[in-house]
């Protein structure tokens, strides 16, 4: 177990920078995941973490002690690849107890078998353990790749995109396994994933990445109801984020495609902003009462426990997306015109910069001006 520090690192390729300035605290036994698309420099942070790179600046540590210097092995890491890095005419047995024949261990052969008995039982591959792994289903290759790391016993696991080659259940089934491995061992974890549902089940906190930057780091619940940049908020959330342009106003409002939001944010009259809401943040309504949008419904989109209504919007390029119960009465048809209510207080608010805005309802300002 182990913290891992990383202190204004930044990397570069030739011309072009993977890493900018990036600094990181992963806490002991953390599950903590590297969430981005690709670019974005997940892999190579991980890399640097091994010490399979150097960083053109900067410094990393685990636990507390500086290890640019030291060799992959002696950071005492284990990595675990996409691509499951067996040798295919060893049997799993001999596969889990390669890294174990490293001259640095000089283990005994009765605590080598001891080490890769506790990982099969672990893992539950104990009657794979003479089976080549070239006869080994995509699952089962994956348990065994994890295995080979268990078995050192490493004070930090990292994992770079390890169910990406998995079918889509297959996925959700080793999301569940690695996590409850997680817990079990106790072990710190840094695990790199562009999946957003990988990264919001598994991870005790997320980093979202984005061209070698640290956007914003936090729990998956406030990187989704509490996202500090617009690419963050684009990024996290199935179906995306709605986005909508704003005007702030007089009298401490923001204009959005005629809808009057009673926010302050404390900019100048004029400034253009942009609000965001998820789809669960709208709603249907049949006489607004307050703000509201009005639009055409172009798609219904059935989960079963939801319906994603799809409206277009003059003035927003693609549909804004509402969340309906199903077990609603009045269900519009494709093609009806329909209102969307918006909840000032639900609302997410970005500068011209992407930044996320704070606001208060226009009365509680007024109590704040008159105080």
């Amino acid at each position: 177990m182990a913290t891992v520090r990383l202190e204004k690192v930044t990397k570069k390729f030739g011309s072009h920078t993977a890493l900018n300035n990036l600094d990181l605290e992963i806490r002991n036994s953390e599950f903590f995941v590297l969430l981005g698309p690709t670019g974005a420099g997940k892999t190579t942070t991980l890399r640097l973490i091994a010490g399979l790179e150097s960083p053109n600046a900067g410094t990393i540590a685990i636990d507390g002690t500086d290890v640019l210097n030291w060799s992959a092995a002696e950071r005492d890491v284990a990595l675990v690849f996409q691509y499951y890095s067996l040798y295919p005419h060893y049997t799993v047995r001999q596969n889990l107890e390669f890294p174990l024949k490293s001259k640095v261990r000089h283990m005994s052969p009765q605590d080598r078998d001891a080490r890769i008995a506790k990982a099969a039982k672990t893992l539950r591959i104990e009657h794979l353990l003479e089976r080549k792994t070239d006869r080994l289903s995509g699952g089962e290759m994956q348990r065994v790749s994890i295995g080979r790391a268990i078995v050192r016993e490493p004070r930090v696991f990292l994992m770079d995109e390890p169910l990406s080659n998995l079918d889509a259940e297959l996925r959700v089934h080793m999301r569940s396994e690695i996590a409850q491995l997680h817990r079990r061992l106790g072990t710190t974890c840094i695990y790199v994933t562009h999946d957003q549902a990988e990264a919001m089940t598994m991870s005790d906190r997320i980093v979202v990445m984005m061209q070698g930057v640290a956007l914003q780091v936090a729990p998956p619940k406030a990187i989704y109801e509490d996202p500090s940049d617009l690419r963050v908020a684009r990024f996290v959330g199935s179906p995306a984020i709605n986005v909508l342009p704003g005007t702030v106003a007089a009298g401490s409002g923001i204009d959005v495609l005629g809808a009057r939001l009673p926010l302050a944010v404390g900019l100048p009259v004029g400034t253009h902003v942009t609000v965001a809401a998820r789809p669960q943040a709208l709603s249907l309504t049949a006489r607004p009462a307050g703000p509201s949008l009005t639009g055409r419904l172009v798609h219904i989109e059935n989960l079963g426990s939801d319906l994603f209504l799809h409206a277009g919007i003059e003035g927003v390029a693609a549909p804004v997306v509402v969340r309906h119960d199903p077990a609603l009465a009045n269900m519009p048809g494709l093609g009806d015109m329909i209102a969307i209510a918006l909840a000032a207080g639900r609302m997410l608010v970005f500068d011209g910069q992407g930044r996320r805005l704070t606001f208060e309802p226009e009365a509680a300002a007024a109590r704040h001006v008159h105080a």
